[in-house]
Parts: C-alpha cells; sequence; structure tokens
C-alpha cells in the first residue's frame, strides 16, 4: 500500500497544481472581461503635424527641398539639346560658315542666346579680332575655351544638387541627435513612462525620413542632369568642329595662313 502510495503521489500532486492554475487562470480571465484596459487608439497626423513634431531642422530640411525643386526645374528647362543646340540655328550658321560669310554668321548669332550661339559668336569675335585669316588651331582653341565656359555655367547649378543630397542627410542627423538628447533629458528627470520619451523620438526619426526624401531625388536628379549635360556638350563639340570645317573648307577668308 505504501509503495502504491509512493507510484500514484506525483500524479496526485501534478493534477492538483494544474487545478489550481486552470482555476486562477479562469478569475483573472473574468476580472480582465469586467475592466478591461483602456485602448488607445492611433492618431491619423498630417503633414503639417509630422512638419511641426519634427523640430527645429525641418526649416532647414524645407528650404533644401524647395531649392532642390527649384533647380531640378531649371535643369529640366534648360539643360535640353535642342535648347543648347537648336538644329535651326544650326543649318543657318552651317549656310552661312560654307558662304565663309562672318558677318552673316554673327548676325545669326546675334539673335539666338543658345550655347551653339555663343561658341560661334566667341569663335569668329576673337580668332578673328585684328587678323585677316582664321585658322582652324585659333578658331578651335577658341571654340574649346568657350564649350568649357558653357560646361561649367551649367555644372554650377548641377552641382547644387549633390550638396543638397549631401547637407539634407546631415540636417537629418542633426535632428536625430536634437531628439535623442531629448528624449534622455526625459529620462535624466526620472520620466519612466513611454509616452514621455515619445516627443523626441518622433522628432529623431521624422527628420532622418523627411531628410532621405529630400537626399534621394537630389541625389538621382544630380545624375541624371551631369550625364545629360556632358552627352549635350560632346554633341555640342561635335557641331562646332564640324561649322569650323565647313568654313575652313572653303575660299578667300579661310584659306590658311602659309596659304597665305
Amino acid at each position: 500500500m505504501k509503495l502504491l502510495f509512493q507510484i500514484i503521489r506525483p500524479a496526485i500532486i501534478a493534477l492538483a497544481l494544474f487545478m489550481v492554475s486552470t482555476t486562477v487562470t479562469s478569475r483573472i480571465a473574468n476580472a480582465a472581461e469586467v475592466n478591461p484596459p483602456p485602448t488607445v487608439e492611433a492618431q491619423d497626423k498630417s503633414l503639417l503635424d509630422l512638419y511641426s513634431d519634427g523640430g527645429w531642422t525641418m526649416h532647414f530640411i524645407a528650404l533644401i527641398s524647395v531649392g532642390t525643386i527649384t533647380i531640378i526645374t531649371y535643369c529640366a528647362t534648360r539643360i535640353r539639346s535642342k535648347k543648347l543646340i537648336p538644329p535651326a540655328l544650326e543649318r543657318s550658321l552651317e549656310l552661312a560658315m560654307s558662304q565663309q560669310d562672318v558677318s552673316a554668321a554673327l548676325q545669326v548669332c546675334e539673335g539666338d542666346s543658345s550655347s551653339l550661339s555663343h561658341v560661334m559668336k566667341e569663335t569668329l569675335t576673337k580668332a578673328g579680332a585684328g587678323v585677316e585669316v582664321y585658322s582652324k588651331a585659333d578658331l578651335e582653341a577658341v571654340a574649346a575655351e568657350t564649350i568649357f565656359h558653357e560646361e561649367t555655367k551649367f555644372m554650377l547649378w548641377v552641382n547644387m544638387l549633390n550638396a543638397f543630397a549631401a547637407v539634407a542627410p546631415m540636417l537629418g542627423l542633426l535632428g536625430t541627435v536634437s531628439g535623442m538628447i531629448g528624449s534622455f533629458n526625459q529620462l535624466a528627470a526620472g520620466a519612466s513612462k513611454p509616452s514621455d520619451f515619445a516627443g523626441g523620438i518622433g522628432e529623431a526619426m521624422i527628420t532622418t525620413a523627411f531628410a532621405l526624401i529630400v537626399a534621394i531625388p537630389s541625389m538621382l536628379a544630380y545624375f541624371v542632369f551631369k550625364n545629360l549635360l556632358q552627352s549635350i556638350v560632346g554633341d555640342l563639340a561635335y557641331s562646332a568642329s564640324n561649322l569650323i570645317n565647313r568654313f575652313i573648307s572653303g575660299s578667300g577668308v579661310g584659306a590658311s595662313s602659309d596659304e597665305a
């Protein structure tokens, strides 16, 4: 009998513990149903609310976003092949340069503000100033100098996109550091609830997100317009060289200096 009791004693203890745990669990469940915990509904925040929660660095990020949009609009309207190398202007210059009519070519350039007109105007004005013979080397040297100036003029704006893409994440990081400092100050003051840290953490995350939203399109636009400008500058150099060859291959004024 004693041996039988020792065998079934662990089973009796386990059954008793199971019954006690079941009873306690049911009572806790009933209490939760009678007094349910208060639920916090998620609030939808507007863009203005997010801007306000982002802190003071959001003002600088907003300025960079406005500058980025402005420069992208400028580059999209100006850095275009038809704007910098108008087909109608190129045909008019081909006719004038083939006839070696310098005055007609300069007159055509005066009525246009494209890069091609600037290049040919400077080429004919500088290389022909005070000399009677236009040498191909002089024309190509002045054309290359003017093309470099035109490329630099537009790259100034394109490089601003690269600067904005680099500065925006740094401002976002600054906002992140500012928000975390605010959260640690709350912790040092004795705050212990999650809601006490929500403001600082929200500022840290919002500024980072908005900074990346500005930086990513700015970086993409930088590479797009940089490659586009390089391609157009290559076409501009080819067009200028073609016009110079047409001018040199003519008669009269286009004779080489050795022939003179």
